[in-house]
């Protein structure tokens, strides 16, 4: 359980190092897209004879990864936010048509004329959509996108989060950015961006690498339905668990659902050294709150007992960090410099 990982976690690195200077390489040699482009998302084929020029995106991370690749200026409407945009971001986004900051209906996203809406989860546009299905907007000759994260080795038909079959990896995330780039004919950019998220990874790759980490453990707590009751935290095949697993580190929880609820007194028994918690503006739960998350820590007779919580390794983290988003490089790099300060304190 506290065995030592440093010869895999070398290797992994190296190999993140030739991938992501092969990337590199690439960007330089990108074509421009040629159209009618064909290409398949989530099952399903797609057809664009050329750049979309009017898109609705339902999903802040799909959004970002839009502005990210340039095209700020096809962006005509955007949904689904749980925290502030990016901060470069923060004024264009504010010229930009805001349809909900949660769910938008039907009515006012296909209001906005769009001929592409990008969709991060399938919960809000697929077979049981509470916006629309697909279908529905096919009817009127819109194609949506999907992240590939929400679909790629998940079913989505069984309700609430859906279940993961096949566990999260940073490579459905590099496919929806090749695949946006390619639809807006931005392949470059797009090159370019997954080269900076590989090269990042490494490096958080190699923090934890150089101080040679001993197998710690942690909790990955995203909220609650009430703070005093059994919490959501990270099972075996979500993000969090990809960020533990590349970094070494042990998730304390033993789950393959992607957000299992698991009582407090059992989660003290595995005593984590690392308890990550989520930070949102979302407030559909009391402990969306990541205040209230740290004060329960702090004062239940049973969670103030783990070590993490005694020893003060509590890591506020971007909840959308702990979401398979783009932002989960962000969790990465905050998980690193937590374990080298955990292991600074050993």
């Amino acid at each position: 359980m506290k065995g030592r990982k440093v010869i895999e976690l070398n290797k992994k690195v190296l190999a993140v190092g030739v991938f992501a200077a092969g990337l590199a390489s690439f960007a330089q040699y990108a074509s421009a897209t040629e159209y009618p482009l064909t290409l398949e998302n989530c099952g399903r084929t797609l057809t664009f004879d050329q750049a979309p020029n009017r898109v609705v995106s339902l999903g802040q991370s799909s959004t970002e990864l839009l502005y990210l690749l340039g095209l700020t200026d096809r962006v005509v409407g955007t949904a689904v936010w749980l925290g502030p945009v990016q901060e470069q971001f923060r004024d264009v986004n504010a010229t930009i048509p805001r349809l909900a900051d949660n769910d938008p209906s039907f009515e006012s996203v296909v209001g906005q004329k769009p001929d592409m809406v990008a969709t991060q989860f399938q919960w809000h546009i697929g077979p049981n959509g509470k916006v629309g299905t697909i279908d529905q907007f096919a009817e009127l000759s819109i194609p949506v996108y999907t992240a590939p994260a929400d679909c790629v080795g998940k079913d989505n038909t069984t309700g609430g989060d859906g279940t993961r079959i096949d566990a999260f990896s940073m490579d459905q995330i590099y496919q929806g950015i090749a695949d946006l780039s390619k639809i807006f004919d931005v392949e470059e950019r797009g090159a370019d961006l997954i080269a900076d998220f590989k090269a990042r990874e490494q490096a958080a790759r190699e923090k934890v690498a150089a101080v040679n980490g001993k197998g710690i453990s942690a909790l990955f707590w995203f909220s609650s339905a009430e703070i005093d009751v059994d919490p959501f935290v990270a099972g075996q095949k979500g993000a969090p668990a990809y960020v533990m697993s590349i970094l070494g580190v042990e998730n304390v929880i033993d789950s393959d659902d992607e957000w299992p609820t698991v009582g407090w007194e059992t989660i003290a028994r595995t005593n984590p050294d690392i308890i990550a918690i989520g930070k949102m503006d979302r407030r559909r739960f009391p402990a969306d709150d990541w205040e209230l998350k740290m004060q329960f820590l702090k004062s239940d007779p049973v969670t103030r007992q783990m070590n993490a919580v005694k020893s003060g390794n509590i890591v506020v983290m971007d909840a959308q960090s702990m979401n398979p988003t783009m932002r989960t490089i962000d969790g990465i790099e905050t998980l690193a410099k937590a374990i080298e300060a955990f292991e600074a304190t050993q």
